[in-house]
């Protein structure tokens, strides 16, 4: 996607609607020629049948009407039409709407009206895109628009609502001003150095670095850690001799018959995947097959996968059969979850709890230390509300549901900046400290041609750079292609 300013000014439009059959489908259309596109396809209903004219609409409100095939006369379909007048839009320029029937033959016909009449095709997310060139988002809204689209869970949506509402630009803008404050005093002690003891006074400066930034960027770190899980998500999968009640577990977890389940076992020779809300955290849940000795080929297959699957799990369930004691075979494959996933996450769940022999928590904990233990009965839904719980706190480290004063985490590409942001702040900490007790700093550490406030002044403005990458500011064009070219197209 180029970001050519030719390109820019040129007139887009997209369906905007998921593809497939609905009842209602909209084509977005924005650019400078989006109104005189709408005068030559539309039809009010107020307007003499078929007549093409040019269309006087007042902007922000619906018209019905039919969309026309300006060249023959023919109608294509009923429709409702706005037209929105820039900049009170989402893009900031002339936006239209057409909302027809969901059919695919009718949205395309319609689109094909459109691009006919002087539109070009959107590419993904250039409509979001022109909405933060045009200055009525920043770059954390923007990316706040794909999370609100792709998220899974409530707990992802206040993410994504959050941040779409400025919460992340508000904390990165205060952070920024802060440093630009402290920059500006640096600066005069550049140009003043004979008063420079007097302006730059090392240890209120910081404790002002400390307070006022680094600690901010590490809060802001932390959040983007725990916001990940939910924006993004965990792999959990289930694993256990056969016949131990894997695909019951999984079944139950999903409130539907997803696996088939028998006495047989063996009988899940693939791996089922399906995703999962367990308190606003999205669970990827992967059944197994059993894993055993000795099986046919198919079987063995299917074993080969569940094993694939193990090394990639942000955490193992490893599921025993609580109606008799461990076997062998039990403690070999927790061995070997616990050779290939050393630093993993395992969580021990007995099942069969109906059946369960006398004090068998209490056996597996002491077979299995350091191992929490959880038991149910997938077959009669009882434990699953304690499981969950379990799996929630292993994962977030018990830090509870998301809230919106703790939402609008930083995502992978803010973080990374958020790191560079803090070790920027760390140089010029660590060159205000070394001034200040200048017999601690080796010569040839520091360029002969550079004094201290020189030095803090290149490293703050490095830390403003990398905070101004996550709100746009600063941001390379190749990043802003990459964010972009992740939207569907239409949005």
């Amino acid at each position: 996607m180029s970001l050519s300013s030719d390109r820019l000014e040129a007139t887009i439009a997209a369906i905007a609607t998921p593809p497939g059959a609905g009842g209602i489908g909209i084509i977005r259309i924005s650019g400078p020629l989006a109104p005189a596109i709408l005068s030559r396809i539309f039809r009010p209903r107020q307007t003499a049948a078929l007549r093409n004219e040019s269309l006087d609409l007042q902007s922000h409100r619906l018209y019905y009407g039919w969309v026309v095939d300006p060249d023959h006369g023919t109608p294509i379909d009923e429709v409702l039409a706005v037209c929105m007048r820039a900049p009170h839009t989402y893009t900031r320029e002339e936006v239209v709407e057409i909302q027809c029937h969901g059919g695919y033959a009718a949205l395309r016909e319609i689109l094909s009206l459109v691009f006919r009449a002087g539109a070009r095709p959107a590419d993904p997310g250039e409509f979001t895109q022109r909405a933060f060139l045009n200055g009525r988002i920043d770059l954390t809204r923007a990316e706040a628009v794909l999370d609100l689209i792709q998220a899974r869970t409530g707990a992802g949506l206040r993410l994504a609502s959050a941040q779409l509402r400025g919460g992340l630009h508000d904390r990165v803008a205060a952070i920024r001003d802060r440093l630009v404050a402290m920059l500006a005093v640096i600066e005069v002690a550049i140009d003043f150095p004979e008063d420079e003891g007097e302006i730059l006074r090392n240890d209120e400066m910081l404790a002002d670095l400390e307070k006022e930034v680094a600690a901010p960027v590490r809060e802001l770190i932390a959040m983007a850690d725990r916001g990940a899980i939910f924006r993004e998500g965990i792999s959990a999968v289930i694993l256990g001799r056969p016949n131990v009640g894997k695909s019951s577990l999984l079944n139950t977890l999903l409130r539907e018959e997803r696996a088939l389940v028998t006495e047989i076992p063996g009988t899940t020779r693939d791996t089922i995947e399906e995703y999962v809300d367990i308190k606003g955290l999205p669970v990827r849940l992967v059944d197994t097959a059993g894993i055993r000795e000795a099986g046919g080929a198919v079987e063995e297959l299917g074993i080969q996968r569940a094993r694939a699957k193990q090394a990639e799990a942000d955490l193992i369930l490893f599921m025993v059969d609580g109606s008799q004691p461990l076997s062998p075979e039990d403690h070999r494959l927790y061995d070997s979850i616990r050779h290939r996933n050393a630093s993993g996450k395992v969580l021990v769940v007995i099942n069969k709890a109906d059946l369960a022999v006398p004090n068998v928590s209490q056996e597996v904990g002491k077979a299995l230390p350091g191992e929490e233990v959880v038991v149910v009965s997938a077959k009669a839904g009882t434990g699953i509300d304690q499981l969950e719980e379990a799996i929630f706190a292993i994962m977030t480290g018990d830090g509870g549901p998301v809230e919106d004063d703790t939402a609008g985490a930083p995502n992978l590409r803010h973080r990374a900046a958020l790191v560079k942001a803090l070790d920027a702040v760390a140089l010029a900490a660590g060159t205000l400290a070394r001034d200040a007790s200048p017999d601690l700093v080796a010569p040839d550490l520091v360029a002969p041609d550079l004094v201290a406030p020189d030095l803090v002044a290149m490293d703050l403005r490095g830390a403003l750079d990398h905070l101004g990458d996550i709100v746009g500011v600063t941001t390379a064009e190749d990043v802003l292609e990459m964010i972009f070219e992740r939207f569907c197209i239409g949005k």
